[in-house]
């Protein structure tokens, strides 16, 4: 059962090749708008881990 509207962030403009999220159940889904069929599911604790380390640079030498 999904408790929410996919979303993306107010920077995409119009633009369609953003990541989407949205709430479902007790779990966090991410998608690419451009390919909604593959979905990442997560929990919130591990959501929260991402962008924090996403933020701090931590994964910056993916890049």
């Amino acid at each position: 059962m999904t408790n929410g509207t996919w979303q993306k962030s107010s920077r995409s403009g119009s633009h369609d090749d953003c990541v989407e999220v949205r709430t479902s159940d007790a779990l966090i889904e991410l998608r690419e708008s451009d390919d909604g069929e593959t979905i990442l599911r997560t929990t919130p604790a591990a959501a929260a881990a991402l962008l924090r380390a996403i933020k701090s640079g931590e994964l910056d030498h993916h890049a």
